[in-house]
Protein backbone atom coordinates (compact mmCIF):
# COMPACT_ATOMS: atom_id res chain seq x y z
CA UNK A 1 0.00 0.00 0.00
CA UNK A 2 1.54 3.36 -0.88
CA UNK A 3 2.39 5.44 2.27
CA UNK A 4 2.84 9.67 2.88
CA UNK A 5 5.87 10.43 1.36
CA UNK A 6 9.18 10.96 4.07
CA UNK A 7 9.08 14.15 5.60
CA UNK A 8 12.11 16.34 4.66
CA UNK A 9 13.99 18.02 7.33
CA UNK A 10 17.02 19.90 7.87
CA UNK A 11 19.26 16.99 7.81
CA UNK A 12 17.32 14.87 5.04
CA UNK A 13 18.99 14.49 1.63
CA UNK A 14 16.75 16.09 0.00
CA UNK A 15 16.70 19.24 1.75
CA UNK A 16 18.97 21.38 -0.36
CA UNK A 17 17.51 20.09 -3.58
CA UNK A 18 15.39 23.15 -4.93
CA UNK A 19 11.40 22.34 -4.66
CA UNK A 20 9.68 21.66 -7.50
CA UNK A 21 7.03 24.37 -8.91
CA UNK A 22 4.05 22.00 -8.45
CA UNK A 23 4.52 21.35 -5.25
CA UNK A 24 5.37 25.06 -3.69
CA UNK A 25 3.24 25.74 -0.37
CA UNK A 26 0.06 27.88 -1.79
CA UNK A 27 1.20 30.97 -0.35
CA UNK A 28 4.18 30.84 -2.20
CA UNK A 29 1.90 29.75 -5.55
CA UNK A 30 -0.62 32.21 -4.99
CA UNK A 31 1.92 35.18 -4.38
CA UNK A 32 2.86 36.18 -8.38
CA UNK A 33 -1.28 35.58 -9.30
CA UNK A 34 -1.78 38.31 -6.82
CA UNK A 35 0.42 40.60 -7.52
CA UNK A 36 -0.37 39.92 -11.34
CA UNK A 37 -4.39 40.52 -10.28
CA UNK A 38 -3.06 43.74 -8.30
CA UNK A 39 -0.73 45.04 -10.72
CA UNK A 40 -2.84 44.69 -14.37
CA UNK A 41 -5.62 47.50 -13.24
CA UNK A 42 -3.32 49.97 -11.59
CA UNK A 43 -0.60 49.36 -15.03
CA UNK A 44 -3.86 49.83 -17.61
CA UNK A 45 -5.10 53.08 -15.54
CA UNK A 46 -3.32 55.00 -13.41
CA UNK A 47 0.48 54.31 -14.59
CA UNK A 48 -0.05 56.95 -16.83
CA UNK A 49 -1.71 59.71 -15.09
CA UNK A 50 -5.42 58.85 -15.75
CA UNK A 51 -6.13 59.35 -11.58
CA UNK A 52 -5.02 61.20 -8.97
CA UNK A 53 -3.36 59.46 -5.58
CA UNK A 54 -6.22 58.75 -3.73
CA UNK A 55 -8.54 56.95 -6.65
CA UNK A 56 -5.91 54.20 -6.63
CA UNK A 57 -7.05 51.86 -4.29
CA UNK A 58 -10.63 52.05 -5.69
CA UNK A 59 -9.41 51.48 -9.18
CA UNK A 60 -6.95 48.21 -7.79
CA UNK A 61 -10.87 47.09 -6.43
CA UNK A 62 -13.59 47.83 -8.92
CA UNK A 63 -11.12 46.94 -11.89
CA UNK A 64 -9.14 44.49 -10.61
CA UNK A 65 -11.21 41.51 -11.54
CA UNK A 66 -11.48 42.52 -15.18
CA UNK A 67 -8.49 43.65 -15.70
CA UNK A 68 -6.10 41.25 -13.46
CA UNK A 69 -8.31 38.40 -14.31
CA UNK A 70 -7.83 38.57 -17.79
CA UNK A 71 -4.06 39.11 -17.05
CA UNK A 72 -3.49 35.95 -15.06
CA UNK A 73 -5.80 34.03 -17.84
CA UNK A 74 -3.88 35.29 -20.62
CA UNK A 75 -0.66 34.54 -19.00
CA UNK A 76 -1.63 30.84 -17.77
CA UNK A 77 -3.48 29.99 -21.31
CA UNK A 78 0.07 31.05 -23.42
CA UNK A 79 2.57 28.76 -20.16
CA UNK A 80 0.30 26.02 -19.99
CA UNK A 81 0.29 25.63 -24.23
CA UNK A 82 4.06 26.09 -23.69
CA UNK A 83 3.51 29.10 -26.55
CA UNK A 84 5.06 32.22 -26.19
CA UNK A 85 5.28 36.05 -26.39
CA UNK A 86 3.53 35.82 -30.00
CA UNK A 87 0.42 33.68 -28.26
CA UNK A 88 0.51 36.63 -25.30
CA UNK A 89 0.57 39.56 -27.10
CA UNK A 90 -2.23 38.43 -29.93
CA UNK A 91 -4.22 37.09 -26.67
CA UNK A 92 -3.75 41.03 -25.22
CA UNK A 93 -5.00 42.60 -28.49
CA UNK A 94 -7.97 39.96 -28.19
CA UNK A 95 -8.88 41.17 -24.35
CA UNK A 96 -8.34 45.07 -25.71
CA UNK A 97 -10.75 44.49 -28.51
CA UNK A 98 -13.23 42.56 -25.81
CA UNK A 99 -12.76 45.12 -23.22
CA UNK A 100 -13.30 48.34 -26.08
CA UNK A 101 -15.56 47.08 -28.15
CA UNK A 102 -17.83 44.70 -26.14
CA UNK A 103 -17.13 45.61 -22.39
CA UNK A 104 -17.82 49.10 -21.77
CA UNK A 105 -17.84 49.73 -25.90
CA UNK A 106 -15.90 52.74 -25.43
CA UNK A 107 -14.60 52.40 -28.91
CA UNK A 108 -17.94 52.82 -30.47
CA UNK A 109 -19.16 55.36 -28.24
CA UNK A 110 -18.68 58.87 -29.20
CA UNK A 111 -19.89 60.49 -25.89
CA UNK A 112 -17.87 57.88 -23.50
CA UNK A 113 -14.95 60.52 -22.98
CA UNK A 114 -17.54 63.77 -22.77
CA UNK A 115 -17.66 63.53 -18.75
CA UNK A 116 -13.67 63.56 -18.70
CA UNK A 117 -10.80 65.74 -18.68
CA UNK A 118 -10.19 64.18 -21.97
CA UNK A 119 -13.51 65.67 -24.22
CA UNK A 120 -11.28 67.27 -26.61
CA UNK A 121 -9.99 64.60 -27.95
CA UNK A 122 -13.35 63.76 -29.60
CA UNK A 123 -12.26 66.07 -32.52
CA UNK A 124 -8.88 64.30 -33.52
CA UNK A 125 -10.70 60.77 -33.05
CA UNK A 126 -13.42 61.67 -35.81
CA UNK A 127 -10.59 62.48 -38.48
CA UNK A 128 -9.92 58.62 -38.76
CA UNK A 129 -13.19 57.02 -38.40
CA UNK A 130 -13.98 54.46 -40.49
CA UNK A 131 -16.61 54.17 -42.69
CA UNK A 132 -20.09 51.81 -41.87
CA UNK A 133 -18.61 51.26 -38.36
CA UNK A 134 -18.39 54.81 -36.87
CA UNK A 135 -14.95 54.08 -34.85
CA UNK A 136 -12.15 56.33 -34.68
CA UNK A 137 -9.00 53.64 -35.85
CA UNK A 138 -6.79 56.24 -33.84
CA UNK A 139 -8.44 55.52 -30.67
CA UNK A 140 -8.87 51.68 -31.53
CA UNK A 141 -5.12 51.78 -32.08
CA UNK A 142 -4.82 53.42 -28.44
CA UNK A 143 -7.59 51.99 -27.05
CA UNK A 144 -6.29 48.25 -27.67
CA UNK A 145 -2.18 49.16 -28.15
CA UNK A 146 -2.50 50.43 -24.47
CA UNK A 147 -4.05 47.34 -23.39
CA UNK A 148 -1.54 45.15 -24.53
CA UNK A 149 1.17 47.11 -23.88
CA UNK A 150 0.58 48.37 -20.36
CA UNK A 151 -2.88 46.21 -18.81
CA UNK A 152 -1.13 42.75 -20.03
CA UNK A 153 2.50 42.30 -21.35
CA UNK A 154 4.32 44.84 -18.70
CA UNK A 155 2.66 43.25 -15.72
CA UNK A 156 3.45 39.97 -16.96
CA UNK A 157 7.12 40.99 -17.76
CA UNK A 158 7.31 42.63 -14.18
CA UNK A 159 5.90 39.71 -12.33
CA UNK A 160 7.49 36.91 -13.85
CA UNK A 161 11.08 38.45 -13.74
CA UNK A 162 10.93 38.75 -10.24
CA UNK A 163 10.98 34.60 -10.16
CA UNK A 164 13.47 32.48 -10.61
CA UNK A 165 13.98 30.86 -14.02
CA UNK A 166 12.26 27.72 -12.58
CA UNK A 167 9.13 29.07 -12.12
CA UNK A 168 9.29 32.22 -14.32
CA UNK A 169 7.66 29.75 -17.87
CA UNK A 170 5.65 27.25 -15.37
CA UNK A 171 2.32 27.84 -15.08
CA UNK A 172 0.40 28.76 -11.58
CA UNK A 173 -2.29 27.67 -11.45
CA UNK A 174 -4.38 24.39 -12.07
CA UNK A 175 -8.02 23.68 -13.61
CA UNK A 176 -9.15 24.84 -10.23
CA UNK A 177 -7.75 28.10 -10.05
CA UNK A 178 -7.88 28.91 -13.26
CA UNK A 179 -12.10 28.51 -13.19
CA UNK A 180 -11.88 30.36 -10.40
CA UNK A 181 -10.03 33.27 -12.04
CA UNK A 182 -11.96 32.68 -15.23
CA UNK A 183 -15.10 33.61 -13.24
CA UNK A 184 -13.73 36.85 -11.32
CA UNK A 185 -12.81 38.05 -14.62
CA UNK A 186 -16.23 37.25 -15.80
CA UNK A 187 -17.95 39.10 -12.74
CA UNK A 188 -15.52 41.72 -13.32
CA UNK A 189 -16.55 42.30 -16.79
CA UNK A 190 -20.25 42.11 -15.85
CA UNK A 191 -20.22 44.97 -13.38
CA UNK A 192 -17.98 47.19 -15.95
CA UNK A 193 -20.94 46.44 -18.59
CA UNK A 194 -23.47 47.52 -16.26
CA UNK A 195 -22.20 50.09 -14.00
CA UNK A 196 -23.14 53.67 -14.69
CA UNK A 197 -19.72 54.54 -15.00
CA UNK A 198 -18.79 51.26 -17.24
CA UNK A 199 -20.52 51.21 -20.35
CA UNK A 200 -22.48 54.62 -20.04
CA UNK A 201 -25.77 53.43 -20.62
CA UNK A 202 -24.58 53.33 -24.27
CA UNK A 203 -24.87 50.15 -26.69
CA UNK A 204 -23.20 49.66 -29.95
CA UNK A 205 -25.50 48.74 -33.20
CA UNK A 206 -25.38 44.93 -34.23
CA UNK A 207 -23.07 45.26 -36.51
CA UNK A 208 -20.23 46.85 -34.32
CA UNK A 209 -20.86 44.53 -32.19
CA UNK A 210 -20.78 41.55 -34.63
CA UNK A 211 -17.64 43.22 -35.86
CA UNK A 212 -15.67 43.29 -32.32
CA UNK A 213 -17.09 40.07 -31.74
CA UNK A 214 -15.53 38.62 -35.15
CA UNK A 215 -12.02 40.22 -34.58
CA UNK A 216 -11.76 38.83 -31.18
CA UNK A 217 -12.46 35.29 -32.66
CA UNK A 218 -10.06 35.81 -35.54
CA UNK A 219 -7.39 37.10 -32.88
CA UNK A 220 -7.80 34.17 -30.14
CA UNK A 221 -7.76 31.28 -32.88
CA UNK A 222 -4.78 33.20 -34.50
CA UNK A 223 -2.81 32.81 -30.79
CA UNK A 224 -4.38 29.37 -29.96
CA UNK A 225 -2.54 28.15 -33.34
CA UNK A 226 0.33 25.58 -32.85
CA UNK A 227 2.81 27.71 -34.94
CA UNK A 228 3.43 29.56 -32.13
CA UNK A 229 4.39 26.87 -29.77
CA UNK A 230 7.54 24.64 -30.21
CA UNK A 231 8.80 21.04 -29.05
CA UNK A 232 11.01 21.16 -25.47
CA UNK A 233 10.28 25.07 -24.15
CA UNK A 234 8.53 23.37 -21.42
CA UNK A 235 11.65 21.20 -20.73
CA UNK A 236 13.50 24.74 -20.37
CA UNK A 237 14.42 25.53 -24.16
CA UNK A 238 16.27 22.32 -25.46
CA UNK A 239 15.00 23.23 -28.51
CA UNK A 240 16.88 26.10 -28.76
CA UNK A 241 20.11 24.37 -28.04
CA UNK A 242 19.19 21.53 -30.67
CA UNK A 243 18.72 24.90 -33.50
CA UNK A 244 22.10 25.99 -32.20
CA UNK A 245 23.75 22.59 -33.17
CA UNK A 246 22.74 23.32 -36.53
CA UNK A 247 25.77 25.39 -38.78
CA UNK A 248 24.71 28.73 -39.00
CA UNK A 249 26.05 32.13 -38.95
CA UNK A 250 25.57 33.27 -34.91
CA UNK A 251 23.55 36.50 -34.77
CA UNK A 252 23.60 38.13 -31.40
CA UNK A 253 21.00 40.42 -29.71
CA UNK A 254 22.00 44.29 -28.76
CA UNK A 255 22.31 45.17 -25.07
CA UNK A 256 18.63 45.05 -23.35
CA UNK A 257 18.85 49.05 -22.75
CA UNK A 258 18.79 49.61 -26.36
CA UNK A 259 15.72 47.22 -26.87
CA UNK A 260 14.08 49.51 -24.18
CA UNK A 261 15.15 52.75 -25.91
CA UNK A 262 13.93 52.05 -29.22
CA UNK A 263 10.53 50.91 -27.71
CA UNK A 264 10.41 54.21 -26.21
CA UNK A 265 11.35 56.74 -29.24
CA UNK A 266 8.26 54.83 -30.82
CA UNK A 267 6.30 56.17 -28.06
CA UNK A 268 7.08 59.07 -28.81
CA UNK A 269 6.57 58.95 -32.69
CA UNK A 270 3.04 57.08 -32.62
CA UNK A 271 1.78 60.66 -31.87
CA UNK A 272 3.20 62.79 -34.39
CA UNK A 273 0.57 63.63 -36.60
CA UNK A 274 -3.22 63.96 -36.60
CA UNK A 275 -5.55 61.80 -38.75
CA UNK A 276 -5.34 58.84 -41.38
CA UNK A 277 -1.77 60.27 -41.60
CA UNK A 278 -0.92 59.59 -37.77
CA UNK A 279 -2.65 56.23 -37.67
CA UNK A 280 -0.52 55.13 -40.78
CA UNK A 281 2.73 55.90 -39.06
CA UNK A 282 1.68 54.25 -35.68
CA UNK A 283 0.73 51.30 -37.28
CA UNK A 284 3.66 51.22 -39.02
CA UNK A 285 6.24 52.13 -36.34
CA UNK A 286 4.37 49.67 -34.45
CA UNK A 287 5.22 46.97 -37.25
CA UNK A 288 8.73 47.67 -37.76
CA UNK A 289 9.10 47.35 -34.39
CA UNK A 290 7.53 44.58 -33.47
CA UNK A 291 9.62 42.73 -36.12
CA UNK A 292 12.44 43.93 -35.08
CA UNK A 293 12.00 42.80 -31.71
CA UNK A 294 10.57 39.09 -32.97
CA UNK A 295 14.37 39.45 -35.44
CA UNK A 296 16.35 40.11 -32.29
CA UNK A 297 14.52 37.77 -29.82
CA UNK A 298 16.04 34.68 -31.90
CA UNK A 299 19.83 35.78 -31.27
CA UNK A 300 21.98 33.37 -29.31
CA UNK A 301 22.21 36.31 -25.88
CA UNK A 302 18.05 37.04 -25.57
CA UNK A 303 17.40 36.79 -22.13
CA UNK A 304 14.67 37.98 -19.55
CA UNK A 305 16.68 41.21 -19.21
CA UNK A 306 15.54 41.70 -22.91
CA UNK A 307 12.02 40.96 -22.48
CA UNK A 308 11.90 43.03 -19.34
CA UNK A 309 13.74 46.20 -21.30
CA UNK A 310 11.15 45.50 -23.73
CA UNK A 311 7.85 45.16 -21.77
CA UNK A 312 9.06 47.96 -18.88
CA UNK A 313 9.66 50.27 -21.80
CA UNK A 314 5.71 51.43 -22.05
CA UNK A 315 5.17 51.30 -18.26
CA UNK A 316 8.06 54.00 -18.44
CA UNK A 317 7.05 55.86 -20.99
CA UNK A 318 3.60 56.12 -19.19
CA UNK A 319 4.84 57.54 -15.98
CA UNK A 320 7.00 60.08 -17.49
CA UNK A 321 4.24 61.46 -19.47
CA UNK A 322 1.96 60.96 -16.38
CA UNK A 323 3.12 64.60 -15.47
CA UNK A 324 1.82 65.98 -18.70
CA UNK A 325 -1.63 64.66 -18.62
CA UNK A 326 -4.30 65.12 -16.53
CA UNK A 327 -6.63 62.24 -14.75
CA UNK A 328 -9.81 61.60 -15.99
CA UNK A 329 -12.12 63.51 -13.31
CA UNK A 330 -10.63 67.25 -12.19
CA UNK A 331 -8.69 66.15 -8.90
CA UNK A 332 -6.64 69.58 -6.62
CA UNK A 333 -3.11 70.49 -8.18
CA UNK A 334 -1.76 68.64 -4.88
CA UNK A 335 -3.72 65.08 -4.99
CA UNK A 336 -2.86 65.32 -9.38
CA UNK A 337 0.80 65.86 -8.22
CA UNK A 338 0.63 63.26 -5.70
CA UNK A 339 -0.45 60.77 -7.69
CA UNK A 340 2.27 61.50 -10.40
CA UNK A 341 5.40 60.83 -7.90
CA UNK A 342 3.90 57.96 -6.88
CA UNK A 343 3.40 56.73 -10.36
CA UNK A 344 6.91 57.19 -10.67
CA UNK A 345 7.91 55.53 -7.38
CA UNK A 346 6.33 52.19 -8.00
CA UNK A 347 7.88 52.27 -11.57
CA UNK A 348 11.21 52.86 -10.33
CA UNK A 349 10.82 50.46 -7.49
CA UNK A 350 9.01 47.58 -9.97
CA UNK A 351 11.48 47.84 -12.76
CA UNK A 352 14.94 48.47 -10.72
CA UNK A 353 13.69 45.73 -8.44
CA UNK A 354 13.38 43.52 -11.21
CA UNK A 355 16.12 44.16 -12.81
CA UNK A 356 18.20 43.78 -9.91
CA UNK A 357 16.31 40.37 -9.01
CA UNK A 358 18.10 39.38 -13.01
CA UNK A 359 21.19 40.24 -11.81
CA UNK A 360 21.57 38.79 -9.06
CA UNK A 361 20.17 35.32 -10.97
CA UNK A 362 22.40 33.02 -13.47
CA UNK A 363 22.06 34.03 -16.82
CA UNK A 364 19.50 31.36 -17.83
CA UNK A 365 19.30 33.02 -21.40
CA UNK A 366 17.25 31.18 -23.49
CA UNK A 367 14.70 29.78 -20.88
CA UNK A 368 13.56 33.37 -20.23
CA UNK A 369 13.16 34.42 -23.60
CA UNK A 370 10.33 31.99 -24.70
Amino acid sequence: MPTDPEPVTADHPAAGRPVAAGRLPLRRRLLPVIALLLLAPWAAECSWGGFAIDDFLPVLIFLGPMYGGAAILIRETARHLGAGWPTIVLLAAAFGVLQAGLVDQSLFNPDYLDDTQYADLRVAAEASLVPGLDFSLRQAFDYVGNHILLTICAPIVLIESFLGPERRLRPWLGRPGLAVVGVIYLLGSLLVFSDSSGRKGFLASPLQLAFAAMVVVTLVTTALLPHWRRPGRRAGGAWRAAEQSEPRRIRRAPHPLWVGLLILLVHLGTDLTPGWAGVAIALGLAAAVGGLVAYWSSGVNWGQRHVLAAGAASLVSAAAFAYLVPPYSPASPAAALAGDVAVTVITVALVGGAWWRLSRASPAVHVAAS
